[in-house]
């Protein structure tokens, strides 16, 4: 069960902190422990949840890492690096989860294990790496892999968004400039033409019908796209995401591009497990929610086969979680027994090849869009002014 526990800190600050435990009084003892007086505890509700949720989401893992690692290599203990930076710290989710650790290591429970009561914080593969390490007594050198493996997924992403970043903005100053000459032009030009009637061009009396009707019925309209902006934020956006990517998913050439970042994901997350010295079939069933559902069955597929003794690369291959080159590298890697460099490798290759891409994609895209774009307001422009054009015509 978890509560919120209302806090005065020793500098005379108020802090809010998340605690799971049996009873009030449990959670009441544990803030008191970390020296902390207690204002009020209260049962986390639905919205607290929630609010946990965005406030874990935050923690900000890569940064964690990178200054533990800094703290280690400069010989401070596991214990003294996490206190310094829960001393540092100034926003007080990040410092509630940094002392919850600390509490945790006072009391003699390992790094993994203060990790682990943490799930909303540190994610299982998170979790597993610094497990792995605490084997070989390297946690430095987990670290340091994960942060490889962090930085290098957020290059790939940073790439891609920058890459959607221009037909974004095209596509949004245009759909602008339409709802406003839809909304606002063609109204007004509807009141010059209402006297002409059957006398205008079919594509430009329809236009001009949808006008009137803009100007009549604009309340309607405006509450219909509140209701549609409430719709996406609150859980729809998701549903509608998830729409799209299952079409354009059926879409060959986006299709298979879609699959390979997911292989890539795949590939680079196993490689850090495998580096980290964690076998390969818990490897296998912990990095399954990285994959889409389409793909997920073949995962699992693969996983059994491998149980039962098959290679992975015929694993791999025979469900389709495989390319020609990644095949090739995973045949490598068996021989030689280096299965991890040679998935990291592999999701290095496609990583850049996903660039090269994506960067390719958005020189076309940008010109398409802009001729598409283009076109539909050149459209409307000239069924606005078209009857002006036959009147004048008529007049000579």
């Amino acid at each position: 069960m978890r509560y919120l526990v209302k806090s005065l800190q020793p500098d005379l600050s108020m802090a809010v902190s998340a605690i799971d435990a049996a009873t009030a009084d449990d959670a009441r003892r544990q803030v008191h422990a970390l020296g902390h007086s207690v204002v009020s505890v209260s049962r986390e509700r639905g919205w607290s949840r929630g609010a946990a949720r965005g406030a874990s989401a935050a923690f900000p893992l890569l940064l964690f890492s990178q200054e533990l690692l800094s703290l280690l290599s400069s010989g401070v203990s596991i214990v003294e690096a996490v206190e310094t930076l829960a001393e540092k710290e100034s926003r007080a989710p990040v410092r509630a989860v940094l002392q919850q650790i600390l509490l945790s290591l006072r009391e003699g429970q390992t790094f993994s294990g203060a990790l682990q009561a943490l799930p909303q914080n540190f994610p299982p593969l998170y979790v597993a790496t610094v497990r792995a390490s605490e084997r070989t007594s390297n946690l430095g050198e987990a670290l340091g892999r994960y942060i490889a493996y962090a930085t290098q997924l957020e290059t790939l992403r940073g790439k891609l968004v920058s890459a959607a970043i221009y037909p974004a903005m095209l596509i949004g100053v245009s759909s602008l400039v339409i709802l406003f000459l839809m909304g606002y032009v063609v109204p007004r030009f509807a009141h010059i033409y209402e006297d002409m009637g059957d006398q205008l061009p079919l594509m430009s009396r329809l236009m001009l019908q949808w006008g009137q009707a803009v100007e009549q019925y604009w309340p309607v309209l405006l509450g219909l796209l509140v209701a549609l902006g409430v719709a996406l934020t609150s859980g729809g956006g998701r549903w509608l995401a998830q729409r799209i990517a299952g079409q354009l998913w059926r879409i060959p050439a986006v299709g298979e591009r879609m699959r390979v970042f997911q292989l890539a994901r795949l590939y680079r997350t196993l490689g850090m497990l495998l580096r980290g010295g964690i076998a390969i079939v818990p490897a296998l069933e912990m990095v399954g929610g990285l994959l889409s559902p389409a793909l997920q069955p073949r995962l699992r597929a693969a996983t059994g086969r491998i149980r039962e003794g098959q290679p992975m690369s015929h694993a791999f291959e025979a469900q389709g979680l495989s390319t020609a080159v990644s095949l090739r590298m995973l045949r490598v890697g068996e021989r030689t027994g280096n299965m991890g460099e040679m998935m990291e490798r592999a999701a290095a290759f496609h990583d850049e090849e996903l660039a090269r891409w994506a960067e390719w994609a958005t020189r076309l895209l940008g010109p398409a869009l802009m001729l598409i774009m283009g076109l539909v307001i050149g459209a409307i422009v000239v069924l606005m002014y078209l009857p002006i054009f036959q009147l004048a015509e008529s007049v000579q």
